[in-house]
């Protein structure tokens, strides 16, 4: 009885197709966003922003990408990594080259690079699928830590690759304290998810979701497997791109090519994996569960030895945290394998019902 949308009409198709059609959902998307811009900076130190919110916010826009291309189109990538080094270098050498050039077309500039790239090892994608698919585009990693150690124009003739920036502004704002990074984030978050929402609703995004399915009936049907797959590459690329290169700019400010290397194309899999394939929110959950989780069990676990009067070495809760981490994870592939994100749409669904029995 809480969550019903009895009583809500809808007198058009324009309101029929709404993002959120219920009112529930709207209110609470809008509370969601009041508490984030507003609540959580009057209340978040200065460590919670730069350990956990602004990775939090990072990563969920990075996994937002990689879900279009693997939830939303079912192209399996491990390159990810790459991508996200793509556009931070892409972004670095506009920002660095181009006098006077601001952050945000800079970041822009970094997601077509990543773009650019993400299309040209999305090309085997035409021939191959499934596990050769996924080593294809594993080879994007390997290439990126090679060009970006051995091409030094890259690197503005760095000798290990190692870059850094400082003075960002954006409108002429600084973005330098915690709180300043965190609202800048959250603002292309927010902005980008809103775009990819749209966009798997739109036409482009059914041809996506008709290849993910069943790739020869969608071509029987008319739909032209090249075009959707290339363009899932791009616009995948172009947000794990950005990602990257907030990554590097705003959470970084220091970065070499290992920042980028393969353990971040799995972290990112495992996001989309355990948050929900093809699904906006599972990206979201999929983000908090791999960033907060590792911290939350780095804290508790010392705090739960000292209880039973055991003293844990700082070694001993890192292999610890190691492993519980992934017990969790198979665990829960296990339990649930349509990630956090079914979890919530069922939740919904009991909702519907509730205090009457299912």
């Amino acid at each position: 009885m809480l969550y019903r949308e009895n009583g809500q009409f809808k007198t058009s198709y324009r309101a029929d197709l709404q993002i959120f059609p219920i009112l529930q959902d709207r209110w609470t998307i809008l509370a969601l966003l009041a508490f984030a811009f507003l609540v959580v900076p009057s209340f978040a130190s200065d460590y919670y922003f730069r350990a956990i919110l602004i990775p939090f916010l990072i990563m969920a826009l990075a996994a937002l990408g990689v879900n279009i291309l693997v939830g939303y189109c079912g192209q399996i990538s491990l390159g990810s990594g790459a991508f996200m080094a793509v556009g931070a270098y892409g972004a670095y050498n506009f920002f660095v080259r181009i006098p006077d050039m601001p952050l945000v077309p800079a970041l822009i500039l970094g997601g077509l690079c990543a773009t650019a790239f993400g299309i040209v090892f999305g090309l085997p994608s035409l021939r191959v699928k499934g596990l050769y698919l996924a080593v294809a585009t594993l080879a994007a990693q390997f290439f990126a830590d090679w060009m970006f150690l051995r091409i030094k124009w890259l690197v503005n003739d760095s000798p290990s690759g190692s870059v850094s920036v400082n003075g960002l502004q954006v409108f002429g704002l600084p973005i330098e304290s915690g709180v300043s990074k965190y609202w800048f984030c959250l603002t292309v978050l927010c902005i980008v998810a809103l775009l990819a929402k749209n966009l798997v609703r739109s036409a482009i995004g059914r041809e996506w979701m008709a290849i993910r399915d069943m790739d020869v009936a969608a071509a029987v049907i008319g739909i032209r497997p090249v075009y959707a797959k290339l363009t899932a590459f791009a616009v995948s690329s172009f947000i794990v791109g950005m990602a990257g290169a907030l990554w590097a700019f705003v959470y970084l400010g220091a970065w070499e090519p290992a920042a980028f290397n393969v353990d971040v194309s799995f972290r990112l899999l495992f996001m989309v994996i355990i948050g929900g394939l093809g699904s906006i929110t599972g990206a979201f959950f999929g983000a908090a569960f791999i960033v907060v989780l590792p911290i939350f069990l780095n804290q508790f676990l010392p705090f739960a030895a000292s209880l039973v009067g055991l003293s844990v070495s700082t070694e001993a809760a890192s292999h610890a945290e190691l492993m519980i981490f992934g017990a969790l994870i198979v665990w829960f592939l296990i339990v649930e394998p349509h990630g956090l994100a079914k979890l919530w749409s069922t939740g919904k669904q009991k909702l519907r019902l509730w205090p009457f029995p299912h």
